[in-house]
């Protein structure tokens, strides 16, 4: 966060030459904002902000959060999602008191963002755009900005462990259907096939949220 205090300038050719001091966060006026989509989150101990003779302050607080997202798994496992990300503050009117900007574009918080991801996990971090714009809420505008990212899912494990496997079970129903077997040889294989498809859809349960409008399509054979 930067922001700009007039009231807190100072030449520093009278002092010493000190251009820039750390004080804690409680000592001047700071921003109160908020991310809308939040859960829960673990907040960081630097409650400290940097101030330049200028009047510009300057405050980075790393924290970890957890977010709602809705989940859209119809196209499972190629599928890809998008969450928001709203910093918002409803205390002060953007009309007359604050507006935030963002100082980065979306591309170079793109870079910064992959860099971050260390890992090669289940999803693959794929765009970031940022939006701004007023939020109506009590006849007053406030200002809220958005950050939408889009993650793609890596789809191989599901593919070894859950495609594969189903179209073999239904190549194999197809071939012990018409084949020249007996009817208790068929009977014996399809209920092993049975038994096969009911153990892959117990898996396929287990790894799926349950908070999607559509359940998959591999779901719904």
């Amino acid at each position: 966060q930067e922001w700009k205090n007039t009231f807190a300038t100072w030449d520093p050719q009278d002092f010493c030459n000190i251009s820039k001091i750390i004080l804690p966060m409680s000592t001047y006026w700071s921003p109160p904002i908020f991310i809308l989509e939040r859960v829960n989150g673990q907040n960081s101990n630097l409650d400290y902000m940097v101030v330049m003779h200028n009047g510009s302050f300057n405050s980075t607080q790393p924290f970890q959060v957890t977010l709602t997202c809705s989940l859209m798994i119809l196209k499972f496992p190629f599928d890809t999602q998008t969450c928001n990300v709203s910093i918002a503050s409803f205390l002060y009117p953007a009309v007359s008191d604050l507006v935030m900007k963002t100082r980065r574009s979306p591309a170079e918080m793109m870079k910064d963002s992959q860099s971050y991801f260390l890992t090669d996990g289940e999803w693959k971090f794929t765009n970031l755009s940022i939006t701004e714009y007023m939020e109506q809420l009590d006849h007053e505008q406030f200002s809220v900005v958005t950050y939408t990212i889009s993650i793609e899912r890596r789809p191989t494990l599901y593919i070894l462990n859950l495609i594969l496997p189903t179209c073999a079970l239904y190549l194999l129903d197809m071939a012990v259907l018409f084949g020249p077997s007996s009817l208790e040889e068929k009977i014996s294989f399809q209920i092993a096939i049975i038994l096969g498809s009911s153990m892959l859809a117990v898996i396929l349960n287990n790894i799926l949220p349950t908070s999607s409008n559509k359940p998959p399509i591999i779901g719904t054979r």
